[in-house]
């Protein structure tokens, strides 16, 4: 049976993200561990996104973005700006820090952000691979447009088209942007999979589906997505995680022991400085 789950909402000062997974109904899909829908939002002149400097451990994030940019910089040295259409994907490994902010330039008038950030659990085998940074811009990912839809591959495998993001276990992460009666029948192509309505009025095989809801699809089922008003979804999976994992702040990994080690080093600096935003950092919540 197809499961519809109501995410959880934090208003960070008029802005507001959900958080899909983990919930009580969905720990993890295919490798997924976190997944957080950010806006839609128009900041006011003055305003935006402010997250300090903070750590990660045995984890990629993937940010994938509809409207607005963001300025992201870690402590490997990057500096990149994403914007609509990009993928920045950061696996942090044994340990990075990040921080993301809105542009200094943007901030002089209104500006819109809306897309989606995600966690993926690195296999055992590469939880303390080297921190690394690639950015991907719109141009270089697959797409395919046909019948009203647009099929954007930002990571793994999807619709016959591979990303040429580098993931670790086999992965289904594809935005889907449908016109009205648009529809598009999704391929039993992963073990686990589940979509996420970012916006629009959605149908799965007839049914009326919530907006800004994850819906987790049965496994082997080729269910039917219509739009009825424009629509923009995520469909995201994979194969199944490679045993349980542990989730504490911002990290994530197979043992609890590990996760303690990293709070130790977030607490002494070991984790170094972001180049670039060097003042300030989240600190170790208590």
């Amino acid at each position: 049976m197809t499961q519809v789950i109501a995410p959880r909402v934090h208003d960070l000062g008029g802005f507001q993200v959900r958080r899909a997974v983990p919930t009580l109904q969905a720990r993890s899909v295919g490798p997924f561990v976190f997944v957080d829908h950010m806006g839609p939002a128009v900041f006011a002149p003055g305003h935006g996104i402010d997250v300090r400097p903070h750590p990660h451990i045995g984890l990629a994030t993937v940010t994938f973005l509809w409207s607005g940019t963001i300025t992201h910089r870690d402590t490997l040295g990057s500096l990149q700006d994403i914007t609509p259409g990009d993928v920045n994907w950061m696996t942090a490994g044994r340990g990075i820090a990040h921080s993301e902010r809105t542009p200094q330039r943007l901030r002089e008038g209104e500006h819109p952000l809306h897309g989606m950030q995600t966690w993926v659990a690195l296999p055992k085998a590469h939880e303390e691979t080297a921190p690394e940074f690639h950015h991907h811009p719109a141009s270089s990912l697959p797409q395919a447009r046909h019948g009203g839809a647009l099929l954007r591959t930002i990571a793994g495998r999807g619709f016959g088209m591979e990303s040429p993001v580098r993931v670790f276990a086999d992965t289904l992460n594809v935005a889907i942007d449908l016109a009205p009666d648009a529809e598009l029948a999704i391929e039993p192509s992963h073990p686990e999979r589940a979509l996420y309505v970012l916006e629009g009025d959605a149908q799965l095989d007839g049914a009326d589906l919530p907006v800004q809801h994850l819906v987790v699809l049965d496994a082997g089922a080729r269910p039917v997505l219509r739009a009825r008003t424009p629509l923009k979804a995520m469909l995201f999976g994979g194969e199944p995680l490679d045993g349980p994992r542990h989730l504490w702040w911002n990290f994530v990994s197979s043992s609890k022991e590990r996760i303690e080690q990293a709070k130790l080093d977030w607490e002494a600096g070991r984790f170094g400085k972001v180049p670039g935003d060097e003042a300030e950092f989240i600190p170790l919540p208590a």
